[in-house]
């Protein structure tokens, strides 16, 4: 048994490797070429064979499925990080970090709706709304600016970086500015609701685990 087990090791440690590689390699191909990149360009671009692929993965939704949940969950640290800040500032932060995300993914970022899973979805959300409130607190958002109005600038700086992509790549940048002067505002004054979180969850398609 200890002889199987000590075997046993290394093939775990290769096999986390694989998977990685092939992540890695996944994030660059899709941003290169968009979500039509074939498997076996993706395998090439790891250095794997395509079989190793298909081990770590039974097809290519969900590699893309793989995808979307670690930039999510990247996006969900980086919230953290800016709201330890304390001061406020955090949610101006992270709207830039996402902006700077969508770039980063600009050929595939709208698979972040729709591949959304109901966990990360909470996940962000919550981090969202306490950076939200922390920046209340510090009077640098209007009093009756809601979640739901957070999400959907953020969905619009996602609209402007996959129509201007590569020709306007800073055109997002200012439109955040004009988005935050607009937040900052002392009221909103709008007769329309802000969007709630069942809201968001129908439109994301984020009410199951698997984010079908």
């Amino acid at each position: 048994m200890a002889v199987r087990d000590a075997d046993a090791r290394p093939m775990r440690r290769d096999a986390a490797r694989n998977h990685q590689l092939v992540l890695d390699a996944a994030r660059e191909v899709v941003s290169e070429f968009g979500t039509d990149a074939s498997v076996e360009l993706i395998a090439s671009r790891a250095g794997v064979g395509v079989g190793t692929v298909y081990r770590r993965f039974p097809n290519k939704e969900a590699l893309l499925d793989e995808l979307v949940r670690l930039i999510l969950d990247e996006l969900v640290e980086a919230g953290r990080r800016v709201l330890a800040r304390g001061d406020g500032s955090g949610l101006e932060a992270f709207l830039r970090v996402l902006g700077r995300s969508f770039m980063d993914h600009h050929r595939y970022a709208d698979q972040l709706i729709g591949r959304t899973t109901a966990e990360s979805a909470a996940q962000l959300w919550d981090v969202v709304s306490e950076l939200l409130e922390q920046a209340r607190e510090f009077d640098l958002v209007g009093a009756d600016v809601e979640l739901g109005d957070v999400m959907t600038s953020a969905w619009a700086l996602r609209g402007i970086v996959q129509t201007t992509g590569a020709i306007a790549p800073h055109a997002w940048e200012r439109h955040l500015d004009i988005l935050l002067a607009g937040l900052r505002a002392p009221a909103v004054r709008s007769t329309h609701p802000a969007l709630t979180r069942a809201d968001l969850t129908r439109i994301t398609g984020a009410g199951r685990p698997d984010g079908a």
